[in-house]
């Protein structure tokens, strides 16, 4: 038996060394956590923003194209994207005299994945000579954004007659939610008796303009996870009923009330908002069996050129253009 006594290890150097193992162990768990969400690559945890549209974070429509943006864009056809002074993506607007067609809408109407000249509207404006043409379509707006956002253009463009382009495929749903492509915006509460109250203004910053705002987070998945976290907790998602047919009679009523006319294009069949429109008086046209691109449901150019016979003809119908 040894003649030395085991001295007993110092309780303050156990606790540093359970410590420094808990510590290590959240590390390597902190470490492969993260590499397998790079390896994962979610969507909902890129930090890609809007990408090369060129929008901005809007306090009161939820976002907006930047005013005399310019970029390429690669959706995945490359265009080239300039919004003018106004933030819309067309031509700049001058004012000279001639009456103003105004066509609102998302990225149908926006023109996603084709140049600026090859869409319906600019197809139309060679149609129409006596009439200055803008395209106030936006990505990603429901109608409730477009209404807002007609609002907001009204006096520099003064239309005297408003085309809203109807996505069937997602603007319902677009207007019966506050979110849209992971970004926050308002919507209209509809009332029973008509009308309405706009909520959800001014929408909070998403979580990836949040991501692109942190250093931390424009590099860990872990943090951005954790002010996802943080942003579904604090401004839950929100459903209300469809709003849609409330929206279209108050733009009705607000392009009326200006003197002006209203009219509506439908990406293709919708059967009760047909009945509805028809019912409210408001002359409409379909663009079934408009060509898309596979890969994003958006009009190819050959798509926009039909839609643009379409519209063509019921301006016609309308005594906007001379009939064929």
């Amino acid at each position: 038996m040894s003649s030395q006594a085991t001295q007993p290890r110092h309780p303050m150097t156990r606790l540093v060394r359970e410590f420094g193992w808990h510590g290590l162990g959240i590390l390597v768990t902190v470490v492969v956590a993260e590499l397998i969400l790079h390896a994962l690559n979610l969507p909902y945890l890129r930090a890609d923003d809007w990408g090369s549209l060129q929008y901005r974070h809007d306090a009161e429509l939820g976002w907006s194209p930047v005013p005399n943006s310019h970029s390429a864009a690669a959706l995945p056809r490359t265009i080239d994207v300039r919004h003018n002074s106004l933030g819309v993506r067309d031509a700049e607007f001058a004012r000279n005299g001639k009456p103003t067609i105004a066509f609102i809408g998302d990225s149908l109407t926006w023109g996603y994945n084709v140049e600026a000249r090859e869409r319906f509207s600019d197809l139309l404006r060679g149609q129409l000579p006596n009439y200055n043409v803008v395209n106030a379509g936006v990505s990603g707006y429901g109608t409730d954004q477009e209404y807002l956002l007609l609002r907001r253009l009204w006096k520099d463009i003064t239309p005297s007659i408003v085309v809203l382009m109807f996505c069937v495929e997602n603007d319902h749903a677009d207007n019966a939610s506050n979110l849209r492509y992971f970004n926050y915006k308002p919507y209209l509460e509809a009332s029973p008796n008509g009308g309405g109250q706009f909520r959800g203004q001014p929408p909070p910053r998403p979580r990836k303009v949040r991501f692109l705002d942190n250093w931390l987070a424009e590099h860990s998945m872990l943090a951005r996870l954790a002010i996802s976290a943080y942003v579904e907790f604090t401004y839950p998602r929100i459903t209300v009923p469809d709003a849609t047919q409330p929206l279209v009679t108050m733009l009705r009523d607000y392009v009326q009330q200006n003197g002006a006319r209203l009219l509506v294009g439908l990406q293709s069949e919708d059967l009760a908002l047909e009945a509805f429109l028809r019912k409210q008086g408001i002359p409409y046209a379909r663009f079934d069996g408009a060509e898309y691109y596979d890969s994003s449901r958006h009009w190819t150019p050959q798509g926009h050129a039909l839609v643009a016979e379409r519209i063509a003809a019921l301006f016609a119908a309308q005594g906007i253009l001379p009939p064929r």
